[in-house]
């Protein structure tokens, strides 16, 4: 196995970050596809706590070459925050271990003001972190996007900015009577901040088509859950972006590849932070035990996560919808000792039981069928009791795949391997520092084109 993707099987927040932290132990390169600073991954090493917004987490592998993707939207100011989190963590980050696409969407100052005015003034709340995540992808389909690339020409940033702010100025003075920078301050801002990011940028289309092309193990790291995707989540609260693993293909790319393995991390149970639907969710006694015991806050903003019982009929649905291949089943050690184990095995829906949900379903209708599970006392330390085997097989037998990571902590060594991934690697030496570094050139799109025959060719049609 080359390729491997870790997407949240859930609404984010299921423990992705110590997963791929140790996958990346085996792997050359870690990438970072989707979303943008919204989301946080929490990674406990040896006691010290360090939480990654844009950074992919194979940053923490010196053998390992992080790369944020085109489908990422990139707040640089976030991102400088960040390396200086990772300096004081003992942690180094250069040119040659951390890429960015000279082609991903910036976040401006008028994104987030529009995004902070929508979701205090707005009639719905969505709720959203504030952090101009949505108007970012707004800008980027609408063409109308700053690129990473647009930071390095002041002149030129300034033009495309007045034409960003266009319809957002008649937001900002006349619908939410809201301050906002003048282009010539942004600019200014942007064009600073770029001089900073400039050393991480290069065309990572290059680089990550080498790296399959020479054999490199490649880990896509995923932020959010498939629930909270745009397409197939619970719309419309949900992010912005390509959650599932189709945004591995547009978001990153992997040329004359496709990805092997889909790993889906799912908690032992069900959170949801912010607004939506939430079929399991416990508001009761129960449910502020497992909120209290499993910290259930969240990494980027502290909001209280709101806790509910397994919902298997959702979680097969994310099997479906991202071709999940195996499932990572963390926060077990909060279950343990729980008076009472449920899980949701199917709902009644307008008048019918169905056992998988499908997009655009309405899950304020959703009334969960419930199948009690006697509960399990497990420390971890020795075999698992025969009740947790029996949790694991009633969900492995529902979805149909098997349960390859059992996580019972935050720290490295709290979690157990029940399948081997990138069993074959062999971690090389390696000098990926000129990878990418022909952007903008023939040679750094299509670095197998021979380019002597192509001139040849054009000679012969004069």
């Amino acid at each position: 196995m080359k390729t491997l993707a870790i997407i949240g099987a859930q609404w984010g927040d299921e423990g992705k970050g110590k997963i791929t932290d140790l996958l990346s132990e085996k792997c050359d390169v870690v990438v970072r596809y989707q979303g943008g600073n919204n989301a946080g991954h929490t990674i406990i090493v040896d006691g010290k706590k360090i939480v990654l917004h844009l950074i992919p987490s194979g940053i923490l592998h010196l053998h390992s070459v992080s790369v944020i993707g085109h489908g990422v939207v990139f707040e640089p100011e976030a991102f400088q925050n960040e390396l200086k989190t990772l300096a004081a963590a003992g942690i180094k980050v250069s040119g040659s271990n951390l890429k960015i696409s000279e082609n991903i969407t910036i976040i401006t100052s008028y994104n987030k003001i529009l995004d902070a005015a929508r979701e205090s003034q707005g009639s719905v709340k969505i709720g959203t972190t504030g952090k101009g995540i949505g108007p970012a992808y707004e800008d980027k389909i609408g063409r109308r996007a700053i690129k990473l690339k647009d930071l390095f020409d002041l002149e030129a940033l300034k033009v495309k900015l007045a034409r960003n702010l266009g319809e957002k100025e008649i937001l900002f003075k006349h619908r939410y009577n809201v301050d906002f920078p003048t282009v010539e301050n942004e600019a200014q801002r942007l064009f600073a901040l770029g001089a900073l990011v400039k050393p991480f940028v290069c065309d990572t289309f290059s680089v990550l088509d080498q790296a399959v092309q020479s054999g490199k193990k490649i880990l896509f790291e995923g932020a959010q859950g498939i629930l909270l995707d745009i397409d197939y989540g619970t719309y419309p609260y949900v992010t912005s972006s390509s959650t599932s693993l189709g945004g591995v293909y547009t978001g990153a790319g992997i040329p004359e590849s496709h990805v092997e393995e889909v790993l889906g991390i799912t908690k032992a149970y069900t959170t949801r932070v912010g607004e939506g639907p939430f079929p399991t969710e416990l508001f009761d006694s129960l449910g502020e035990e497992i909120q209290t015991k499993g910290k259930e806050f969240g990494a980027t903003t502290g909001r209280k996560r709101r806790c509910g019982w397994l919902d298997l009929p959702l979680l097969k649905y994310s099997v479906k919808a991202s071709n999940l291949t195996s499932i990572a089943l963390t926060k077990l050690d909060i279950l343990s000792g729980i008076k009472e184990l449920k899980v949701c095995v199917a709902y009644e829906y307008e008048g019918k039981r169905i056992e998988c949900a499908y997009p655009g379903i309405d899950l304020m209708k959703a009334k969960p069928i419930y199948k009690s599970i006697k509960p399990f006392v497990d420390n971890f330390s020795g075999p698992l009791s025969q009740e947790l085997e029996n949790y694991i097989k009633e969900i492995e037998n529902f979805l149909g795949i098997p349960v390859g990571i059992i996580a019972f902590g935050p720290e490295r060594k709290e979690i157990i391997f029940r399948k081997e991934y990138f069993s074959d690697v062999e971690i090389p030496e390696l000098d990926l520092s000129s990878w990418g570094k022909q952007a903008g050139t023939l040679e750094g799109i299509y670095p197998q084109v021979d380019l002597g025959k192509i001139n040849k060719l054009n000679q012969s049609k004069k």
